[in-house]
């Protein structure tokens, strides 16, 4: 990487420049100089000098690179290289969450910039990298994580009319959207499992699990209520859980006794008719390494 008026380059607030991408070991990399130090770093008084992993998308999920590498810089005096490694000369690990290793203070600009040291000549320098890939490996899978700050809750209210005409085993609300997803109040009005004929049995579920990648999972915190619509006495189940494609469904086998849903001195049943709510907060979302 040759660079020419190198002077300019702070002169007109270039403070990274990235080299063209070149190939080694069937990858591609470039170099990324910081003429006047890394300032993220806060590095000072030097030159900062890198060896980038580009096109890391094409990279697997837990793919793992280790690599033997040397950072150049051109003594036109002597017609070399000063070369610049790790002093124990270990293998850097590049990975998709680590692409970038080097040399934070590459060499001092007090040295760089003495003519008796022949690096900058008319103002021209050239800098260098040599690769060696030793050896690749695959970890295995890779997922991230990604919890949701100042999350809302949401709320769907379901009015279920005629009540003692259900006849199917279960029956599900419209489809509600919560955190860019859809979901669904499922209830069972004559029980589930061993709770049947005892009590209601009611579930927020995925309304399309099939539709999650695989590896995905939603973490919720949800609150399921039938109403009282006399006292303001609801019946209410709150939980935490984790849903994904194979776990599209929790809530609560025995909710409410039938007895006293259907009592005419409750209010959970008035004129046939009930009041179901689901309060949703999606708090978190994994997804897998893509």
């Amino acid at each position: 990487m040759k660079i020419q008026s190198f002077s300019l380059l702070t002169k007109n607030s270039i403070e990274r420049y990235e080299s063209g991408k070149f190939e080694a070991g069937g990858l591609k990399w470039k170099l990324v100089l910081y003429p006047s130090g890394n300032k993220s770093k806060n590095v000072k008084d030097h030159i900062s000098l890198y060896l980038v992993l580009e096109e890391s998308s094409s990279l697997q999920p837990g793919w793992e690179i280790y690599v033997n590498f040397k950072l150049f810089l051109f003594d036109h005096n002597n017609d070399n290289y000063l070369v610049v490694q790790d002093a124990v000369k270990k293998e850097r690990r590049y990975h998709r969450m680590k692409l970038e290793w080097g040399f934070d203070q590459f060499i001092p600009l007090k040295d760089f910039n003495l003519d008796s040291k022949g690096y900058l000549v008319d103002d021209i320098c050239a800098f260098g990298a040599e690769v060696f890939i030793c050896r690749e490996r695959n970890t295995g899978k890779g997922e991230s994580l990604t919890m949701m700050k100042d999350a809302l809750p949401y709320k769907n209210v379901w009015e279920i009319k005629d009540f003692s005409k259900l006849d199917s085993e279960c029956c599900d609300s419209e489809p509600f959207n919560v955190g860019n997803y859809k979901w669904q109040i499922k209830l069972y009005p004559k029980g589930r499992g061993i709770e049947l004929g005892k009590y209601l049995a009611l579930y927020l579920t995925l309304a399309n699990p099939t539709a999650l990648s695989p590896g995905s999972k939603i973490y919720t915190q949800s609150t399921l209520r039938i109403f009282d619509q006399k006292q303001g006495k609801h019946q209410i189940g709150k939980a935490i859980n984790w849903f994904s494609a194979s776990s599209h469904e929790h809530g609560f086998l025995g909710f409410l006794l039938i007895s006293n849903f259907t009592s005419q001195y409750s209010g959970f049943l008035v004129k046939d008719t009930c009041y179901v709510d689901a309060e949703v907060t999606v708090l978190g979302v994994v997804d897998a390494l893509s």
